[in-house]
């Protein structure tokens, strides 16, 4: 990061806390969403973000945080806290429109407990690259519905899965991370790989027989999207739960 600003990142599980000092403003505030963007990579049930030794600089610097709470909000599908910013800073953050949407709380401890009470409840499972795991998929998503009563969601989401693990075993050829995460009102869908290629929807000439997978993905899920994750990639969906 810039020598004006540094990050301390303290896993506390399941709260992952970024603990930043120095000056944030229009210089230093891209590396500090990348580091932020890295603990989101890492799939954390909560994200707090300690200010309390922060310069804000320009206020249109805040910014970054309302960025990284719009990424958290569909990959991967974590709530994310500020604590402890300065009285300018409180101010500034209660101004303006884009960070309004942020929960502040007065103190590290008090924003980890609010984190973690709204984390949501999450299904995890390690996948490897062979035809078997499209099956694994729906079966997983099966067994989430049932846990969280979701019996209408089953269905989509079984199919939006499978065809993003499919994706990963006929294309990236890695192990994959798959995260079932209920935060209403939908159900996320993650897929983390370890290929760095960005999937894309392509329109199959009508004799394939493949290659409309992405499409029904598109079709099922209210949005979809594939972001850098670590030495690979998450491709996520969030299919309707209400």
């Amino acid at each position: 990061m810039s020598s004006r600003i540094t990050c301390e990142v303290h896993d506390e599980s399941p709260v992952t806390v970024v603990r930043l000092a120095g000056t944030l403003d229009l210089a230093t505030m891209g590396s500090v969403y990348r580091r932020l963007d890295a603990c989101l990579a890492a799939q954390p049930d909560a994200l707090v973000v300690d200010l309390g030794a922060v310069a804000v600089r320009d206020r249109l610097a805040l910014a970054v945080f309302a960025a990284t709470f719009r990424r958290a909000e569909e990959w991967p599908a974590v709530p994310v806290v500020l604590c402890a910013p300065p009285s300018n800073t409180t101010r500034w953050l209660a101004e303006t429109t884009a960070c309004r949407v942020l929960p502040v709380r007065r103190d590290c401890a008090e924003a980890t407990r609010a984190a973690g009470a709204a984390a949501a409840p999450r299904l995890r499972a390690r996948l490897e690259p062979v035809a078997e795991a499209c099956r694994r998929a729906r079966e997983l998503v099966v067994d989430a519905c049932a846990r969280w009563q979701l019996p209408e969601v089953a269905g989509p989401a079984s199919v939006v899965l499978s065809e993003l693990v499919g994706n990963v075993v006929r294309h990236a050829g890695t192990p994959m991370q798959v995260t079932l995460t209920l935060r209403r009102p939908y159900l996320h869908i993650a897929v983390v790989d370890g290929s760095r290629q960005a999937v894309r929807t392509r329109v199959p000439d009508a004799r394939s027989e493949g290659g409309r997978g992405l499409l029904l993905v598109r079709q099922l899920a209210k949005r979809w999207g594939c972001v850098p994750a670590g030495n690979g990639k998450a491709v996520w969906a969030m299919v309707p739960a209400s």
